[in-house]
């Protein structure tokens, strides 16, 4: 579909691209690669961003990728990887639900990555699953090849169940939790790689995270629902409120407050990182380049696809038919917001003294129709909330150590 250059939302229209340039800004290269080996899923999370928001695109794509589309991915991936000397890339079999592909696929995959790519670049292999589908031969497969397994799930069967489903409506908790203790084993212990968890206002913050920590995660990853302020989240009225930081705060101070850390939790770490002046990468918060693409089922690159909860084609790249999709991508606007920090930002982000931490928050849910992605967070409001929290806690125990000393 044609679209006058109006109808464009910031960054496909109205970015300084010449002044991005002249500033001494040059792409860097892609070192993280999505891929969507199905496209399918054997739940239906009714928050889900592919299925159950704007962009509806998976309908037309092959419900699997094709071996010879994923042969096709990882020379492409191996000639980026060569030209830019990337000295490791990593790979993350995702979907719709991976495990759907079955066991002897993921082993091709597998194999093939490492094949293919691992000859002139380090591999890391990763894996995202719903759980559902965690079995011994699973698991052999990702011995076999080193692929580290990632789990969603949304605390207890209470918590859980109350947006995870399957199509016939029952809740996944009892078979996530049966492939969890599969990974748990002593012989697969090493693949586990932690939790995703998507915030629901409605839960108990504190129990979730307790019923979260039943499963020993080395990380868990709080995840705000994706939303924006022409289609906000679940209870977040723009202007009005801080929910979420209401939510995550107290689930902190268990965390922080503990006698030993129990777990590694990506939110607070990379703030309380970033508010000490360092530098993380993440998507979340922060201003460090964003350096990932996401290969669709058909062999297509998109950006990343929570876009899709944007508008229909937010994470379409302009790429088809060019040598090398990676190369064209690199050069692509929405490619560049991601890369280009501060120059991305808002005037009212870029005049807050929280725009280092926060970056902005995640670039996805700073959607309005109209302006497009310069705009703040629709969490604004939360993140400065849970970032003053944490700022304050930090800085009371670094005075309370130094005058300890004193």
């Amino acid at each position: 579909m044609e679209h006058n250059a109006v109808d464009l939302p910031w960054p496909d229209w109205g970015l300084d691209f010449a002044g991005v340039r002249r500033g001494g800004w040059e792409p860097l290269p892609f070192k993280e690669f999505v891929i969507k080996i199905h496209g399918l899923c054997n739940l239906a999370c009714d928050y889900c961003y592919v299925y159950e928001m704007a962009d509806q695109s998976w309908r037309a794509k092959p419900k699997a990728m094709s071996r010879e589309v994923f042969v096709r991915a990882c020379r492409m991936i191996s000639d980026h990887a060569i030209r830019h000397n990337v000295p490791a890339v990593t790979l993350v079999f995702h979907g719709g639900e991976p495990l759907l592909v079955g066991a002897g696929e993921l082993d091709y995959f597998g194999r093939t990555a490492r094949e293919l790519i691992e000859p002139r670049t380090q591999v890391r292999l990763g894996l995202q699953t719903n759980g559902v589908l965690i079995d011994e031969d699973v698991l052999r497969v990702c011995e076999r090849w080193n692929i580290k397994v990632g789990v969603s799930l949304d605390g207890g069967a209470r918590e859980n169940d109350r947006h995870r489903v399957d199509r016939r409506g029952i809740g996944s908790y009892e078979r996530v939790a049966a492939g969890l203790q599969r990974l748990l084993t002593p012989e697969h212990r090493s693949l586990y790689t932690g939790l995703l968890c998507t915030i629901d206002l409605a839960n108990d913050p504190v129990r979730t995270y307790e019923e979260l920590l039943r499963f020993e995660p080395p990380s868990v990853d709080f995840l705000l629902p994706h939303g924006n302020w022409t289609s906000p989240p679940p209870g977040r009225v723009p202007g009005a409120g801080t929910p979420y930081a209401d939510w995550l705060i107290p689930i902190f101070d268990r965390w922080y407050g503990a006698d030993r850390l129990e777990t590694h939790v990506r939110l607070f770490s990379d703030i309380m990182d970033l508010l000490l002046g360092g530098r993380v990468g993440s998507e979340a918060i922060g201003l460090e380049p964003v350096q990932l693409a996401v290969v669709e089922t058909d062999g297509s690159l998109e950006q990343v696809d929570e876009l899709k909860s944007a508008y229909a084609g937010a994470a379409s790249l302009n790429v088809s038919g060019t040598e090398n999709a990676l190369e064209a991508a690199l050069w692509e606007p929405g490619v560049v917001a991601r890369q280009i920090g501060i120059a991305a930002l808002s005037d009212q982000c870029r005049d807050c003294a929280l725009h280092t931490v926060c970056g902005g928050g995640h670039y996805v849910h700073r959607y309005r129709a109209g302006s497009g992605f310069r705009n703040p967070s629709v969490y604004c409001q939360d993140l400065t909330a849970l970032i003053e929290h944490i700022d304050a806690r930090v800085r009371a125990d670094i005075r309370a150590g130094l005058e300890g000393i004193a």
